[in-house]
């Protein structure tokens, strides 16, 4: 079990490293930030990886304190999905530059504001639930 120190420590890395995505990742529409983590994929595909801190750090805490429960395997699920679909929406519109229509329009929908919340909202208490339990 881990000291309560610890858990604290570990969730205010996990929120200053949320912080730190969405603010690499943040854009006024979902095409807009395809475009910009394509600009970190054409410069380094592991460029491109490290744009995604928060999935380094939930995987080491996992590996490192042994907790494969529920909740650690549902954040590390939500984060590979998100990984594989912005890698998927990078080679449709830039390699095949064959992207469905409904993916499409989608591209050019604004984000709302809360969005940039969004990791935080989700994976923070679930990795406090991953922690304690």
């Amino acid at each position: 079990m881990l000291t309560m120190n610890i858990v604290m420590q570990l969730i205010v890395m996990m929120i200053f490293l949320e912080l730190f995505e969405a603010h690499l990742q943040r854009a006024g529409t979902l095409g807009e930030m395809i475009d910009k983590l394509y600009g970190y994929y054409n410069q380094n595909v592991f460029l491109f990886f490290l744009v995604h801190p928060t999935f380094y750090f939930v995987l080491c805490v996992a590996l490192y304190f042994d907790i494969f429960n529920f909740y650690m395997i549902a954040i590390l699920i939500f984060k590979v999905f998100d990984i594989l679909f912005k890698i998927e929406m990078i080679k449709q519109r830039y390699k095949e530059k064959d992207m469905d229509s409904e993916l499409a329009q989608m591209l050019n929908h604004k984000i709302a504001p809360w969005m940039v919340v969004l990791g935080l909202i989700t994976y923070v208490p679930l990795l406090f639930m991953a922690i304690s339990s």
